[in-house]
């Protein structure tokens, strides 16, 4: 293997930004005509995130072959714009199951198994996928958690190993830390860094570069120190001071030097003379004075904001684009059933747009709907996904279409089922209480929509057939087409063969779109998503509006 490894560890605390650090790497790395790919390994039990609680572990990021993931996959596609797939997150549970399964077949022989070597070779096995499968120049495998978990040993072990098996010229370990900063004494305390890398050293792992989360600048007295306690250069103590936005993370490391010293350290010359340009263009914009652009996101995961990480951001790429700040209201459809227009009006007061996005299971549900009632009556640029999609399709039915009891055979009472489990049979779908949720059909990743002629969707894409990603487990009942169609409403985009229903739109509306798909994923900071650009020009024709 020709493959290059770059090990991301954290220290002292959790939340410093590994993942960001490592995607920010792999951005600059590619743009210096390497070809990357990032991995996680993450230290829980679940097998991945999939039943994992929004409002505990944050958005399920989907990547284009149906894999769900952790957010911080979602960070390395947009700063290197490279899709990943099912190697790219891999946790102690998806290891755990295949050692054990492996095991219970007879697989080891009837030998002791144990956590090394068995559980730390499958972890290798896994990094090296990557190598095997597309033989980047560069892997960047970030270790979730702090160096000192109990969980982490196995993981650190691992990757100690790796460094003897491909030879130590052909990986390095950078390991994020922080620097606390003490206001009543004006000092940088670096003991909590040199204890970190001390425990590190004792997994036999020692750092070749050190980044050092801080809220103020390091002065060279300081990296001296650091360098000289924890055995790495001065010139490889990397500053990760705080930003006022992760996208000017790629200028500010490449200013100090970091992707240089990565490629000395490993051996590699640069192909190309890297184009940041894009980047500072894009430093220039967000930085641009420019008014402020209020969106209502309206959905059942909203106290933790982290839950539509990816919608919040395909927002603030195609804000930036137009030099517009991004402004969010968080609005919990739980509690807007029974809202009346006027109280409708005083929670989206100053909003420009609404959006809702995806979720799963009854709760909130009929907020949705109220919301997406309220934006198509009153002219409110409005973008459904998901969830948000089947909603205002069933809005429509009930309102307009005169099917009262329409919704998803997901909800709790008996209705008619506009959306319904795909690819159950009646006899499954009886004794679907028995299935587990694993099992149970649902389309994920990418999937091709065909795009209806002279749409505001075919407008937007500038294409007739495009592909997004998907993550639901509810297909539009094509019994109910003949009544919702006579409404007037659009299907604005579907399968290729006809047979799903993908996309909706609501005529003489001035932005009223519905996707079953999820395009948020798909949205990068130097290229935003035609359909989030085409709700900001929306928002800002409304903005005018409301002006005049």
């Amino acid at each position: 293997m020709s493959t290059k490894y770059i090990f991301v560890t954290g220290g002292v605390v959790s939340g410093l930004g590994k993942g960001i650090t490592a995607a920010v790497l792999g951005g600059l790395l590619k743009a210096r005509g390497l070809s990357v790919r990032n991995q996680k390994l993450d230290q829980y039990i679940n097998v991945d995130p999939a039943l994992m609680s929004p409002i505990q572990h944050g958005e399920i990021f989907v990547t284009e072959d149906g894999s769900e993931m952790d957010v911080d996959i979602g960070h390395y596609e947009r700063f290197t714009d490279v899709d990943l797939n099912h190697e790219s997150d891999i946790t102690s549970g998806m290891v755990y199951r295949d050692v054990i399964e492996r095991e219970r077949a007879g697989g080891y022989n009837g030998r002791t198994v144990q956590i090394v070597p068995h559980i730390t070779n499958e972890l290798k096995e896994h990094m090296f996928a990557i190598s095997y499968q597309d033989n980047p120049d560069v892997c960047i495998i970030e270790i979730g958690g702090t160096v000192g978990d109990m969980e982490g040993m196995p993981f650190l072990e691992a990757i100690r190993q790796v460094s003897y098996q491909v030879g130590r010229e052909n990986c390095i370990f950078l390991h994020l830390t922080l620097l606390p900063y003490l206001k009543n004494s004006y000092e940088i305390k670096t003991k909590p860094t040199q204890h970190s890398v001390q425990k590190l050293l004792s997994y036999g792992i020692q750092p070749d570069i050190l980044v050092c989360r801080t809220e103020v600048p390091i002065d060279q007295d300081i990296r001296d120190k650091l360098a000289l306690f924890c055995n790495v250069p001065s010139n490889c103590v990397i500053e990760n001071i705080d930003m006022d936005t992760v996208y000017a993370l790629p200028l500010y490391f490449e200013k100090q030097g970091l992707t240089d010293r990565v490629c000395q350290k490993l051996g590699m010359a640069q192909f190309v003379e890297p184009d940041l340009s894009p980047w500072e263009q894009l430093l220039d914009k967000i930085r641009a004075s420019r008014r402020s652009l209020r969106f209502a996101i309206t959905g059942k995961y909203v106290e933790l904001p982290d839950a539509y990480y990816s919608v919040m951001e395909a927002l603030e790429h195609a804000c930036i684009e137009k030099e517009e700040k991004m402004e969010l209201v968080w609005v919990d459809s739980d509690g807007l059933e029974d809202k009346t227009d006027a109280e409708l009006a005083d929670i989206y007061q100053g909003c420009q747009a609404i959006l809702v996005p995806g979720g799963f299971g009854p709760r909130g549900m009929e907020g949705m709907i109220r919301a997406c009632q309220y934006a198509r009556e009153h002219q409110i640029p409005f973008l459904g996904l998901g969830l948000g999609m089947q909603m205002a399709v069933v809005e429509i039915a009930r309102n307009l279409a005169g099917i009262k009891d329409a919704h998803s055979d997901e909800c709790e009472h008996p209705c008619s089922d506009l959306f319904y489990y795909c690819g159950l049979t009646s006899e499954l779908k009886q004794d679907l209480a028995n299935i587990p949720l694993t099992d149970q059909p649902m389309r994920r990743g990418g999937y091709p929509m065909t795009l209806k002629e002279g749409s505001l969707l075919a407008k937007l894409y500038g294409q007739s057939e495009v592909s997004e990603r998907h993550h639901h487990r509810r297909e539009f009942n094509p019994a109910y087409q003949g009544p919702l169609l006579e409404t007037g409403l659009s299907f604005a985009g579907t399968s290729p063969d006809g047979q799903f229903l993908e996309a909706v739109e609501w005529p003489g509306h001035p932005f009223y779109l519905g996707l079953l798909s999820h395009p948020e994923f798909k949205s990068r900071p130097l290229k935003p998503h035609p359909v989030f650009r085409g709700l900001i020009e929306a928002a800002l024709q409304y903005r005018q509006k409301q002006a005049e």
